[in-house]
């Protein structure tokens, strides 16, 4: 049946709505959508991208102010995230949540005319408010959170049901006044694979994928988008380290192809479609601490080495990490 083929009437019709700042919101809805097919439920979901709905402009102030900063200004993002995390932002910030990429929304929702709409970036739970109101629409508004700590954005009042990481999380939902009943612990999700992986034999996966399994292996956790401005620094640092490594570099690498560079052997691999495989062969996964990264290598049981995480979230993420001994966070390379 095609997308636009009219639905049998126990079909689930759904929109399903990402954001790319990072690829860990795409890789929750993905995870997300499979376990409602896996649990049996007939599911048409269109999946959606926020930033299309916006013009090439409002993506250049958005995206694109997001990624300069990370890249070259992180302080200024960690000011931001702080001064937006309270309820007396301004509302003309807050305000434009409901009308950014409207039109988008409006067409998407008279065309799918979901049952439920399930966001994984805060934004278009509010988008999908006012399109209900203007169009007389009814679904479910749902959001996930994809981080370990709720900041303001993720506290949306247009939202029936609220999923969270952790009791904490829920608990921190309730600093905002949201209602208790419309937020419940799901975890984050992450794809299926992950769960046959668990307790899976390191050194056979390492045979399996080429790696020598009488080394330790490293995983740097460097983000989807090219932004980690610590990559350099830090494989100079795991070159360094005065017994040979094997360094794995996934998406984000500047390098393809495999080279020695000190006591490292580093793997520029790029996207993986294996990534759960080499994440469940590694000892040690070195880097950021994106809400999805963490989700992932805790289930696997892989502990982390957290170094210059993403200023707001990815420090929150860290703490939490930190304070559950799944990660230590050094506060320099050294």
């Amino acid at each position: 049946m095609t997308e636009d083929a009219l639905p049998c009437p126990s079909e689930l019709r759904a929109l399903i709505l990402s954001a790319s700042f990072g690829s860990g919101h795409h890789q929750a809805n993905g995870a997300l959508d499979a376990a409602l097919r896996a649990a049996g439920v007939p599911l048409r979901a269109r999946h959606a991208d926020f930033l299309t709905y916006v013009n090439p402009v409002e993506r250049a102030v958005t995206a694109g102010t997001y990624a300069a900063w990370l890249r070259y200004a992180p302080g200024m993002y960690r000011a931001f995230y702080d001064w937006t995390d309270r309820e007396s932002e301004p509302r003309a910030l807050t305000g434009t949540f409901g009308w950014l990429g409207l039109r988008g929304m409006l067409r998407d929702v008279r065309e799918v005319r979901p049952e439920l709409v399930v966001s994984s970036y805060p934004t278009p739970v509010a988008l999908a408010h006012t399109a209900r109101r203007r169009l007389g629409a009814d679904f479910l508004n749902a959001l996930v959170v994809t981080d370990y700590r709720v900041h303001h954005h993720w506290a949306r009042p247009e939202a029936e049901l609220l999923m969270v990481a952790t009791e904490e999380a829920r608990e921190q939902m309730g600093r905002w006044r949201l209602p208790p009943g419309r937020v419940t612990v799901t975890g984050i999700p992450i794809a299926p694979a992950f769960r046959a992986l668990v307790g899976a034999d390191r050194g056979a996966l390492r045979k399996k994928h080429g790696l020598r399994p009488d080394q330790p292996l490293l995983l740097v956790s460097g983000g989807g988008t090219g932004t980690y401005r610590a990559l350099g620094p830090l494989l100079n640092e795991l070159a360094g380290l005065g017994r040979p490594v094997q360094v794995l570099v996934l998406a984000g690498a500047r390098e393809r192809g495999v080279r020695r560079f000190g006591g490292a052997t580093i793997h520029g691999l790029g996207f993986r479609e294996d990534f759960p495989e080499l994440l469940a062969a590694s000892d040690l996964v070195v880097g950021k601490a994106g809400g999805l990264t963490v989700a992932e290598a805790t289930a696997l049981g892989v502990p982390l080495v957290v170094h210059d995480p993403i200023p707001g979230q990815e420090e929150h993420n860290a703490d939490y990490l930190v304070r559950h001994g799944a990660a230590l966070w050094p506060r320099t390379r050294a």
